[in-house]
């Protein structure tokens, strides 16, 4: 088995494949790794994959397009090491019939995790109490703390991420409205087996404490969260975003955050990084993020290692428990 390691070298490659990760992958056939500190230009990439049975990738990995693959008869399955496949993907890929696997499933733990994080931070007021306690102050009844249970919780998308919300909440006994164009009619059973509300997202942005987004990025999603449904969110609401900037029309939130009606955590922005102007910044009622969401360092070992266990049964004609299908894929957050 030929493998080629598209990712730089560097601490992100290491994060991933670690000395006794890379042990692994090498017991598995000749690696070919990229020694250079930045990604394979196309027409490197091209002729890099013309030996390659297994191409292991990372975040900034060029497109998987026809340009790239068209003469290659020999590569059978792409290990994405990040979540989405969306910015790497292309159909030719798929109609080739080469497979595709990521780290999508491990991800979701971890970026739910962040987002029951940062409720709580918000809830509780942490940031303010922090920043007061260093600035010499005590105690105030000007912020009051606030906690998790029995909130009503809106979630936008029902994917992986929001399904590990939702676990993650059962012990705080909340009230859980979904709203989720993906989901199809004969997929409703879904929310009755996680015990959540259809909804809209009328419903949710008008009715719920706390509005968490966790949807892809599409042309169809992209700003779906518009002025009427901003100007909707009840006074001390608490609005989160761990999906993607660009969901928001991020001008009027500014707008309205300044208003202070309610509260943001956000993790993405419009742009990456947010530019030092930015209105959202300085603002007291808003925990700003640089895209720490998830998945945290410690978690990416266990990503790769997971990929690793699919190599092996995609060779053994087993069944692979993180497959990406192009059903899937299509729906995943790309480019715009």
């Amino acid at each position: 088995m030929n493998i080629l390691v598209t990712m730089p070298r560097g601490h992100v490659r290491e994060s991933f494949i670690p000395n006794n990760i890379a042990k692994q992958l090498e017991s598995l056939g000749k690696v070919t790794w990229n020694h250079k500190t930045e990604q394979f230009k196309t027409e490197e990439f091209r002729e890099k994959l013309m030996d390659a049975d297994v191409c292991i990738t990372g975040w900034g990995c060029p497109k998987f397009d026809k340009q790239v693959l068209e003469d290659n008869n020999k590569l059978r399955l792409v290990a994405h090491t990040g979540g989405s496949v969306g910015a790497i993907m292309s159909d030719y890929l798929f109609e080739k019939n080469i497979k595709v696997i990521s780290g999508n499933y491990l991800y979701a733990e971890s970026v739910a995790e962040s987002a029951i994080a940062y409720m709580l931070s918000s809830l509780r007021n942490i940031p303010f109490y922090s920043s007061e306690m260093n600035a010499g102050r005590w105690w105030s009844n000007d912020s009051p703390s606030e906690g998790l249970f029995e909130q009503r919780v809106g979630l936008v998308g029902f994917g992986l991420i929001a399904k590990e919300v939702v676990k993650m909440l059962k012990p705080f006994r909340n009230e859980i409205l979904v709203y989720d164009p993906y989901i199809k009619k004969d997929d409703l059973a879904l929310y009755k087996e996680y015990a959540v509300k259809e909804s809209t997202l009328k419903e949710i942005f008008s009715t719920c404490k706390i509005i968490s987004l966790h949807t892809a990025l599409t042309p169809e999603t992209q700003k779906m969260i518009n002025k009427e449904l901003l100007e909707l969110i009840p006074e001390g609401a608490i609005l989160i975003n761990t999906a993607r900037g660009k969901l928001i029309d991020e001008s009027v939130l500014e707008l309205e955050l300044q208003k202070d009606r309610f509260k943001a955590a956000l993790d993405v922005f419009e742009e990456e990084p947010l530019p030092e102007t930015s209105k959202l910044r300085g603002l007291n009622n808003v925990i700003l993020m640089p895209h720490k969401g998830g998945p945290t360092v410690d978690r990416r070992k266990h990503v790769t290692a997971a990929l690793i266990i699919d190599i092996v049964n995609f060779f053994n004609n087993k069944p692979m428990k993180n497959e990406i299908t192009f059903q899937y894929a299509s729906t995943m957050t790309r480019k715009l």
